[in-house]
């Protein structure tokens, strides 16, 4: 049967004079509500003083912040002092702020976090300085207990991927914690050029410091050359998903076996963005040929829902590499998932 006038009728009298956010079935009036003005107008993506997924900004003092009722605080890293290869993941909380157009519906998970979550932007870890890679990692870990300690989950943006290691001392300081990580390399390599606080290095720190649980991690999208560097994960019990496994395996066996391995402990998520086939994110300092796609990564994050989420980052957006800004672009959309994924976290405050 085909579409008749009655039917056409009906949709004038409904929609022939609305706005854009007045919408009637129940699920997405919930989402528009929060949304749009009285008068049908949102807010433009491109105006405004820019913040990580247009979450409100927060300002925080550097000794003694008040975090009040914040459930969730998202920070940026500017620091890429730990890099092997190119540098300029410094900039990238900058490049995150700045990309549009992110959220704020989360159709598949069926949220809408910035709006759900009492969640803020609360600036960038206070450096005291910008050429000394060990003293910027406490001054990491000081802003990061400060945020665990009040109870607030924290989901960080870098900077490379050595900020991992005094994050996860803050949030695993009273337990080990699990770990999903996402990315080309399994970052446990030991000292290089005289420390070992680069960005090879954070998840052989983490493990040796008592505060991630090797036999609770797996790391998926694993590839290239260095895989010689990566004796500690397999002699410490991790879970690696190589790159090269994903299509046989099939991303649903591979939610699966994440699930399995964290279980209902609390667990953190870490996104290292040369996850991504440079294809789809050149703007990364050490880039591997097949990668994951971003729909695989999306797909991945998306089967998480439910687990006990403690804390998150996005690492190694390096913009300058990348005059589409793609890379800053699949970034802030996996910040935007993990955000979302802590909507149903049992570790969320209130």
């Amino acid at each position: 049967m085909g579409f008749d006038s009655g039917k056409l009728d009906a949709l004038r009298r409904k929609y022939g004079e609305s706005h854009g956010g007045e919408l009637f079935d129940p699920k997405f009036r919930r989402v528009a509500d929060k949304i749009f003005s009285k008068a049908g107008t949102r807010l433009a993506p491109y105006s405004g003083i820019p913040t990580f997924l247009t979450a409100p900004y927060r300002e925080m003092a550097a000794d003694n912040p008040d975090f009040g009722d914040l459930q969730v605080a998202m920070i940026g890293v500017p620091m890429d002092l730990g890099v092997t290869n190119r540098p300029g993941s410094r900039f990238g909380p900058r490049a995150l702020r700045a990309i549009e157009r992110i959220g704020p519906y989360n159709h598949v998970l069926d949220c809408a976090p910035t709006h759900e979550l009492r969640v803020a932007d609360i600036g960038d870890v206070p450096f005291r300085s910008r050429y000394r890679l060990e003293m910027s990692h406490d001054d990491i870990e000081k802003r990061l207990n400060q945020i665990v300690d009040a109870g607030v989950i924290p989901l960080s943006v870098g900077g490379d991927h050595s900020i991992t290691h005094p994050i996860l001392k803050a949030v695993g300081k009273d337990r080990p914690v699990g770990m999903i990580h996402i990315d080309a390399h399994c970052d446990t390599g030991g000292a290089f050029d005289q420390t070992k606080f680069h960005h090879g290095g954070p998840f052989r720190n983490a493990v040796l410091d008592g505060v991630l649980d090797p036999s609770r991690t797996i790391q998926i999208g694993i590839r290239g050359a260095a895989e010689y560097l990566w004796e500690f994960t397999y002699e410490s019990g991790m879970t690696v998903v190589h790159a090269e496994e994903v299509p046989g395996l099939g991303i649903p066996a591979i939610i699966e076996k994440a699930r399995k391995i964290v279980g209902d402990g609390p667990t953190y998520i870490s996104f290292d963005v040369d996850s991504l086939d440079p294809a789809f994110a050149p703007g990364t300092g050490t880039p591997e040929v097949g990668g994951l796609t971003t729909r695989e990564v999306l797909e991945i994050l998306r089967g998480l829902k439910g687990l006990n989420i403690v804390g998150g980052d996005v690492v190694e957006v390096a913009p300058q590499y990348d005059s589409t800004t793609n890379t800053a672009h699949a970034g802030a959309q996996v910040l935007f998932e993990i955000l979302s994924l802590m909507v149903f976290s049992p570790a969320l405050k209130g």
